[in-house]
């Protein structure tokens, strides 16, 4: 696991808008220039990307938070305990009326920010159905001009560590793959 947020750019917009953190600090925690920060609090950097909640992700507590606004020098730290939680298996639940529209969404967010994982593994992060993936991945779905990629972690459909576990199985899969391609065409060409 690596030390940095999920989505640092995001987090960066969110801890520059969120807090007295020092410039320094949230490049330092995100991976980013200081100045790519400074350029995010004047308004010339990140323009139209979200702001991520690192607190509701689980990658900080605002203990953390508080303790590093009143040290400067002290480095914010990633929530590890938080993320390598199991999550535990849901059981199929009513929906809200209100909520019915966030899977759709989280299908959307998962087909454009992690293309190489399948419909069944986002079927089994968000709860949908593989027709749904489909339509939604092939611009078919009955609503996709009124739909918004939304992250599901901030939906609460999905762990952040339950999506790193798919996308890690998803790449370790296409390498297996790539490799198997490569063997069947050293044994096709005569040597």
């Amino acid at each position: 696991m690596t030390d940095k947020p999920f989505m640092p750019k995001a987090t960066a917009v969110w801890l520059v808008e969120n807090t007295k953190i020092s410039f320094k600090q949230i490049a330092a925690f995100c991976d980013l220039h200081e100045l790519e920060v400074k350029g995010i609090a004047d308004g010339d950097v990140a323009k139209g990307i979200k702001a991520y909640n690192p607190i509701l992700a689980g990658q900080l507590t605002r203990e953390e938070i508080e303790e590093s606004s009143k040290d400067v020098n002290r480095p914010l730290v990633l929530n590890k305990k938080v993320l390598d939680i199991k999550s535990e298996k849901k059981s199929n639940k009513y929906v809200p009326l209100s909520k019915r529209e966030d899977r759709p969404q989280a299908v959307l967010w998962l087909t454009r920010n992690c293309p190489q994982l399948s419909d069944g593994q986002i079927v089994k992060l968000v709860g949908s159905t593989k027709k749904t993936v489909d339509l939604i991945r092939n611009k078919r779905y009955w609503n996709s001009s009124n739909l918004l990629a939304k992250d599901p972690v901030v939906s609460n459909l999905c762990s952040q560590a339950d999506i790193k576990k798919a996308i890690d199985k998803a790449d370790r899969k296409a390498v297996r793959k790539k490799k198997e391609l490569e063997k069947q065409k050293k044994l096709e060409t005569p040597s």
